[in-house]
């Protein structure tokens, strides 16, 4: 049986809530404007922030995370390689995050029943990347600065230009799943 292409969608970053409802589980998508990194230890900070404030720290809110941490600049591009990390090791932190204001995650792998409810309950959506292909990856990123958590390495929170990072959606807004899409 032939397949046919899917034509992928132009996603602006950040995106609101409302634009991420039109999406559904296997879309493709291209990701443009800004998405912050955020790995393991990144998480656990962002918790402790949000736990002694009440809210996301370095205005987040509305924001994108993308579970990556950039290798150095080269070739006269902000970053080298970036290639997403395992989704799964943030299930336990995502469900605060999205509560309090996170509107996309951005990695590789599937997600916990958890975090595909909090998707539902929040509007909020999960991007699977290809893993594997860093070094395509960042030819996307226009940008990178870093703004927090430096002392995390390649783990601390930077703010990345994206144009046209390929994506597929595997949570949507409803908590439905690309496994069981098909």
């Amino acid at each position: 049986m032939m397949q046919t292409m899917q034509t992928a969608l132009d996603i602006w970053l950040p995106a609101s809530r409302e634009d991420l409802s039109k999406l559904k589980p296997g879309d493709a998508v291209h990701l443009h404007g800004t998405i912050f990194t955020m790995r393991d230890a990144g998480h656990q900070r962002c918790l402790q922030a949000l736990n002694k404030e009440g809210c996301l720290p370095f205005e987040l809110e509305g924001q994108a995370l993308f579970y990556a941490g950039p290798t150095p600049p080269r070739a006269g591009r902000p970053c080298g390689a970036i290639g997403p990390t395992t989704a799964a090791r943030m299930d336990d932190a995502t469900p605060a995050l999205l509560k309090a204001g996170i509107t996309l995650t951005l990695g590789k792998g599937r997600r916990s029943k958890e975090v595909a409810q909090a998707c539902a309950a929040t509007g909020s959506v999960y991007l699977i990347a290809v893993g594997g292909a860093a070094a395509y990856l960042g030819g996307f990123v226009k940008t990178s600065e870093l703004i927090a958590w430096e002392d995390l390495g390649p783990e601390a929170l930077r703010r990345l230009t994206l144009c046209g990072l390929p994506a597929f959606v595997g949570i949507d807004s409803r908590g439905a799943c690309i496994s069981e899409a098909h």
